[in-house]
């Protein structure tokens, strides 16, 4: 006699975060006068505030719910980074078994609807908090990344449990697929995992994640990838800053040709000096964002995040394209040195034709 298997009923919740790289700095004191918000500290694993936390804590604001097409109901929080990251979470709760959280993952990774509504939330409120921001971007660049946070599993399975018992579905969440993965894929997304206890879990990819763990303990995740995701923005803006200056310089040394070309080279290299200054001091700025000094734990979440979602990757071709701009710098201050070299020497040898043209008509 075949037996019917009755849905397994999960609770939680799943999280779009839309980020969006408005300007070079946000002045988040200032800020918090003109939204009398709070600012927010990261909670981890274990209490540790004097040595785990955010150089500058992102200030944080919560605005009026919005209603999708479809009827669903989300009420965004913004937070507002101190380098120029402003970042617009929206969180739905559900109750379901793994076939509608696979069906409601296919719709939310990615959300084009989400991500206009996060501009538009973000376009709002730039006139208010205008005063607070240091040299806004006409162009933003934006990042998303979504969240599926499990807190009510019948029966508390453990990670470990849970990551073989439903591998593949939850390869299909993080994915946003409604068609079972290969295997190869399956084992390509689920190796991204971590557990510090046993009854939680976290499996990372590049544009989503799945946390099982507590609602605390799901904070402090969601904290860090999206921390992470505003990371690989700002060093995408660099590596497109530096990208632009460098073939406007490759440009201007193609075009120029003869000896006035390297006089005016000062001027070119004194521009490229300052845009190398100030982008190494900023990708200092957003590296050192936050610190991971005793909760190790949190440190290898950081570690895992920012290796999927690319953080490593654009932070070296930034920093070669800094090692080309120097060496650049370098050239052009050369070619100007020998540019004015030789003018100095021209002026010596007129003078001293001019002193021997006198010399010579004095005898006559």
């Amino acid at each position: 006699m075949a037996t019917s298997t009755t849905p397994v009923t999960m609770r939680g919740s799943v999280l779009g975060v839309i980020l969006h790289d408005v300007c070079e700095e946000i002045r988040l004191e200032q800020l918090r006068d003109i939204l009398g918000a709070r600012r927010v500290e990261p909670g981890f694993k274990h209490a540790t505030p004097d040595y785990v936390r955010f150089e500058n804590p992102p200030v944080v604001e919560r605005l009026e719910p919005v209603v999708l097409t479809n009827g669903e109901k989300l009420v965004p929080q913004i937070k507002y980074y101190d380098y120029g990251v402003v970042s617009v979470l929206f969180e739905l709760g559900f109750e379901a078994d793994w076939e509608t959280l696979v069906q409601l993952a296919a719709r939310w990774v990615p959300s084009p609807e989400l991500e206009r509504q996060a501009q538009q939330i973000i376009r709002d409120r730039l006139d208010r908090i205008a005063p607070a921001l240091v040299r806004p971007y006409r162009d933003w660049l934006s990042e998303d990344y979504y969240i599926f946070t499990l807190s009510g599993v019948p029966g508390q399975p453990c990670g470990s449990d849970l990551l073989t018992q439903h591998g593949p579905q939850i390869a299909q969440i993080l994915r946003g697929e409604l068609t079972p993965l290969a295997r190869g894929e399956n084992d390509d997304v689920l190796q991204a995992s971590l557990s510090y206890y046993p009854n939680d879990l976290l499996v990372v990819g590049w544009n989503a994640a799945l946390v099982y763990d507590t609602p605390a303990g799901a904070e402090t995740s969601v904290q860090i990838l999206e921390y992470v995701n505003s990371q690989l923005l700002e060093f995408r803006h660099y590596d497109e800053l530096l990208t632009r200056e460098l073939a406007g310089v490759y440009t201007s040394l193609k075009h120029r040709a003869g000896f006035w070309r390297r006089w005016r080279m000062r001027r070119e290299a004194s521009r490229l000096n300052s845009v190398t200054v100030e982008v190494t001091e900023l990708v200092e700025r957003a590296d050192n964002a936050i610190k991971f000094v005793s909760d190790m734990f949190s440190a290898r979440l950081y570690r895992l995040a920012a290796a999927k979602v690319g953080v490593p990757e654009y932070k070296n071709l930034v920093n070669e394209k800094l090692r080309t701009a120097e060496g650049l710098y370098r050239f052009l201050v050369d070619e100007f040195h020998q540019s004015r070299g030789f003018i100095l020497e021209l002026m010596v040898v007129i003078i001293l034709v001019i002193e021997l043209v006198y010399l010579f008509r004095g005898k006559y």
